[in-house]
C-alpha cells in the first residue's frame, strides 16, 4: 500500500517533469520549426518549376495572375516544398488568419501577412470585444480540426481568459465556427443551426476542408451553398488548424 505522502510526490515529480504546461502569452509563442505554417514562395522560382508544383498538387492550391498559393485550399502536405525545397518553404508562422478571402493566397516575394481590420463589420468589435460565445459545427469534418478547436479552451492555451467560449445551445451564441467539407448530409443541419443564432451574428470556418472544400471539393456528396449566401467574417486555414491560429485570429476579430 502506497501511503499518501509518497502519491503526492509522485503527482509533483510527474508535473515537475511535464513543465509549464500554461502558456502565459498567446500572442508572443514561437512554434517548432518543424510546424508548417506560412508559406513563403522564392521570386526565384522558375516557370517550370511552377508548372511542375501545380501539376503535384493533390487539391489545385496554387493559382495564377499572379502565381501563388492559397491556404485556403492547401492541406499544407508540402509536397510543394519537397518538390522544390529552396523555392517554396514554410514558416512556423502560425498568425495566418484573414478577414478577407483573398487575402489567404500567398504571392511570390510574400514575407508577411497583414490582417484587414478594415473588413471587420463594426457591429463585431462592439458587442463582442469582452464576451463571444460561439458554436462549433462539424460539417463532415473528419474530427482533425474539431480536436484542434477542443484544444483551443484547455489549460494550456484557455481561450476562454478572453471571454471566448463554445457552448452547446445555438440559442445561446453569437456565431458559429464551421468545419467540414459539408456534406449533403450536413446543410440542412447547418442552416438549422445557423438559424437559430440571434442577430448579429458572426461566421467563422476553421480549417482548409471547410474554407476551400479540401479533397473532397468535388464530390457529389458535398454541398457548399450555404457559403454562397452569407457573410464569412474569418477565415481559418490549416489542416488542420493550430490552436493559436484560431485564438489569435478571433482575437484580432473582435479586437482584443
Amino acid at each position: 500500500m502506497i501511503s499518501r505522502k509518497k502519491l503526492r510526490i509522485k503527482e509533483a515529480n510527474i508535473l515537475r517533469s511535464h513543465g509549464w504546461q500554461y502558456i502565459p502569452d498567446l500572442k508572443g509563442v514561437e512554434l517548432s520549426p518543424l510546424f508548417r505554417g506560412r508559406p513563403v514562395i522564392s521570386d526565384t522560382i522558375t516557370p517550370e518549376e511552377i508548372e511542375h508544383v501545380k501539376n503535384i498538387c493533390p487539391v489545385d492550391a496554387f493559382v495564377d495572375d499572379p502565381f501563388g498559393l492559397d491556404m485556403g485550399k492547401c492541406i499544407f502536405c508540402k509536397e510543394c516544398h519537397f518538390a522544390c525545397p529552396q523555392k517554396i518553404m514554410f514558416t512556423n508562422d502560425y498568425k495566418i488568419a484573414a478577414s478577407n478571402r483573398e487575402d489567404l493566397v500567398i504571392r511570390v516575394g510574400q514575407t508577411k501577412m497583414d490582417f484587414d481590420h478594415s473588413a471587420v463589420r463594426p457591429v463585431i468589435r462592439k458587442l463582442f470585444k469582452q464576451s463571444l460565445k460561439l458554436r462549433q459545427i462539424s460539417a463532415a469534418g473528419d474530427n482533425s480540426s474539431e480536436m484542434e478547436l477542443n484544444a483551443s479552451g484547455n489549460v494550456n492555451f484557455d481561450m476562454g481568459r478572453y471571454g471566448i467560449e463554445f457552448l452547446a445551445s445555438p440559442r445561446h451564441t453569437d456565431g458559429i465556427v464551421i468545419t467540414g467539407p459539408i456534406s449533403e448530409n450536413m446543410a440542412d443541419a447547418l442552416q438549422i443551426c445557423y438559424d437559430a443564432v440571434p442577430e448579429p451574428k458572426i461566421i467563422i470556418l476553421a480549417g482548409s476542408d471547410a474554407i476551400g472544400g479540401g479533397m473532397f471539393v468535388d464530390s457529389p456528396a458535398i454541398n457548399r451553398t450555404f457559403l454562397d449566401k452569407y457573410h464569412i467574417d474569418l477565415f481559418v486555414p490549416g489542416n488542420p488548424m493550430h490552436p493559436l491560429t484560431f485564438i489569435n485570429g478571433v482575437l484580432s476579430l473582435i479586437g482584443k
